[in-house]
């Protein structure tokens, strides 16, 4: 007799049988459905008690040309409208930034604010959870995705709406007041250096008419000494021309005096003296040379001889004397160097000055209003929201039900595989030489 079909009976097969396993499954039904239930009520519990958490963002683009244009039209600072959006970016990702606005605005960060927390402590759980800064993709450079988005998750109970649009002004306005410091360090700088500049051209003006006055003075004085040492001369000179007339007079009167001249005379005369007759002649002489001093006869040449020894001073006798002492009052007073020592203004004198001047009252005249300068353009403002973010109730409820339903036929499973191993038990392989054999 076979007992084949008794041994498959009763041995295990490696074979699972997807219908006996859904007949398992669907006579469990009530217990799947039940976990179903049960894990869709958790996940109906957990998505309505739960804190709900919303988020706002607001969008910031570069602003306009015109926006700009009267800071970029002073040349002193430039500031193209993608910097002037990428700066304030950098102030909307400071952490300076934010830690200032959360302690000017302690009314609006109550919520985080726990106790046992220091004021650094709450910004920080503030500043790494709750606010995202969203810059621009720098492979795509193209103008319309030139902007900056700032977006911010908070739990409920929070007025987050406030909280963004107050930072991004708080933002915007810092980089302003910073842009107007920048500014006016720079035109500070600017007048200094211009200022250094003007002092400078005023020190070598200085030095050069100090430097001028000295030589023209010099000139004066040199040209002073170079008069005297001429009218010294010229009056030594004279002297000893009036010593040598002198000795040439007393030399011709002894010689008058030996032949009896005592008039004026002439050598002609004299030959004619011996031919006096009854007829009248005049006589005209005409001769190269020159007649000999005691042919003015002793009276005419002791009266000279007294003349000149009775003189004191020969200056009148020598037209240049008089010359020089003109020359000499007029260097008393340098008129060139009293008109440069009465200058009142002495500015207007100043070489190449006039373009720092202009600079200079062009930078003072400077009138730039920072309070209505548009660094960006407020794209998009924080609005309330229509709906939290988190939790996300129907998809929580259905992860809860897929859930409950996978465990409830886990547990379905479980359950039939222990029941099955409870019925076949007793019977193993290693038991087959206990059945009987044919």
């Amino acid at each position: 007799m076979n007992n084949t079909p008794q041994l498959h009976r009763y041995l295990p097969s490696d074979e699972i049988d997807l219908f006996e396993l859904f007949g398992a499954i669907w006579k469990q039904k009530k217990l799947v459905i039940g976990c179903t239930i049960l894990a869709g009520l958790l996940g109906v519990g957990y998505a309505y008690l739960a804190t709900p958490v919303y988020q706002v963002s607001s969008v910031l683009r570069p602003a306009a040309i015109n926006e700009l244009d009267a800071l970029n039209r002073s040349e002193v600072y430039k500031l193209p409208p993608a910097e002037a959006l990428s700066k304030v970016g950098a102030q909307l990702d400071s952490y300076e930034a934010r830690l200032g606005f959360f302690r000017a605005n302690p009314a609006l960060f109550e919520a985080f604010e726990q106790p046992g927390r220091s004021l650094e402590q709450s910004f920080e759980a503030f500043n790494n959870n709750a606010i995202r800064l969203v810059l621009p993709d720098p492979k795509k450079p193209d103008v319309l995705n030139a902007s900056i988005r700032l977006e911010m998750q908070y739990p409920n109970g929070i007025d987050g709406v406030a909280i963004l649009n107050g930072f991004v002004a708080y933002a915007i306005a810092q980089q302003r007041d910073q842009v107007g410091a920048d500014l006016k360090v720079i035109v500070n700088n600017r007048l200094n250096e211009l200022k250094g500049k003007i002092d400078a051209a005023r020190a070598n003006y200085e030095t050069g008419k100090t430097s001028q006055i000295a030589r023209l003075l010099e000139a004066d004085k040199v040209k002073r000494a170079q008069l005297q040492d001429e009218l010294t001369a010229l009056r030594m000179q004279m002297r000893a021309q009036r010593t040598s007339r002198m000795a040439e007079l007393a030399e011709a009167i002894s010689i008058a005096q030996s032949i009896g001249i005592k008039h004026p005379t002439t050598p002609s005369a004299m030959g004619a003296d011996a031919l006096r007759g009854a007829n009248q002649v005049m006589r005209t002489e005409v001769t190269n040379q020159k007649i000999p001093l005691y042919f003015m006869g002793t009276e005419a040449l002791e009266a000279e001889r007294a003349a000149l020894a009775r003189r004191t001073n020969d200056d009148f006798t020598n037209s240049r004397i008089a010359e020089i002492g003109k020359e000499l009052r007029m260097l008393d007073v340098n008129r060139q160097v009293e008109v440069l020592e009465s200058r009142k203004n002495e500015d207007i004198f100043l070489q190449d000055v006039e373009p720092l001047w202009a600079e200079e009252a062009r930078l003072r005249g400077l009138n730039i209003d920072m309070s209505a300068l548009k660094l960006v353009t407020v794209d998009r403002q924080a609005q309330e929201p229509l709906s939290p973010i988190k939790p996300r109730k129907a998809l929580i409820i259905a992860l809860g039900l897929v859930a409950g339903l996978m465990l409830g036929v886990l547990v379905a499973l479980i359950r039939h595989f222990v029941q099955v191993r409870r019925e076949s038990g007793p019977f193993s392989v290693f038991d087959e030489h206990r059945l009987p054999r044919q």
